[in-house]
């Protein structure tokens, strides 16, 4: 089955360079030259229109921003979402994946790169595998690998495909210091950045849905230089 990508970026050019590139590829892809019409695409497709597999989405755009683009999309539903954002702008970035994208990637890009990202983000969602359909419980916390949800004394949480993954690689490893390296090895399946600190806006967000009280998180711990553990005992049941 073909994967339908959407681009929502304003530079023609540059559109029509990664529709031709990731058909080249493999993808069905649209695109759309304004945030309005992206959200329209996503939110309400016209009889017969495409379902997105995932959202490739520029920050700067002529109409609505990025950002605003990406809240409504994620408001309508968990089609993962790549921004493209201007290199540099770590602001944009980290609000970004607060309000719910999947991934970043920094303009100027190599399109192997974004290829190589969409193909994680698309891989990650389906899990061939790599979520085992086991359930792992941690007192009222329990995170189902089969359907990819989490829950807190039964009510599901929300998060986006790559922080479901993010909770999933820690839960794994209960009580195992795990550094930002190790971590992005176990998700993205790639070298962290220099000084990239996408991670900790990912935590961040985990604890913000996980948390009772999120400035004084139980499950999630910051291990001062090191990285973060998963703690083993987090509350009772």
């Amino acid at each position: 089955m073909t994967d339908t990508l959407l681009i929502i970026d304003d530079d023609i050019r540059l559109s029509d360079m990664l529709r031709q590139y990731l058909s080249g590829a493999g993808f069905q892809v649209e695109a759309r030259l304004t945030g309005r019409a992206g959200v329209e695409a996503v939110t309400r497709p016209a009889p017969g229109g495409a379902s997105y597999d995932a959202v490739i989405l520029d920050i700067m755009l002529p109409d609505l921003d990025g950002l605003e683009v990406c809240r409504q999309i994620r408001a309508h539903g968990d089609v993962p979402i790549l921004m493209l954002t201007a290199r540099g702008e770590d602001t944009d970035r980290i609000v970004g994946l607060e309000l719910g994208a999947d991934d970043y990637l920094p303009k100027p890009f190599n399109p192997r790169e974004l290829l190589a990202r969409v193909r994680a983000i698309l891989r990650r969602r389906r899990d061939p595998g790599g979520a085992a359909s086991d359930t792992l419980r941690f007192g009222r916390l329990e995170i189902d690998g089969g359907s990819r949800s989490a829950r807190i004394d039964g009510a599901a949480r929300t998060l986006t495909s790559y922080q479901f993954d993010l909770l999933l690689a820690m839960a794994r490893n209960p009580g195992r210091v795990l550094s930002r390296e190790r971590l992005m090895d176990l998700t993205r399946g790639e070298e962290l950045e220099a000084f990239d600190r996408s991670i900790d806006v990912h935590i961040s967000r985990l604890r913000a849905v996980l948390e009772d009280e999120p400035a004084h998180p139980r499950r999630i711990i910051t291990v001062r230089g090191a990285g973060y553990v998963f703690a083993r005992v987090q509350d009772h049941a």
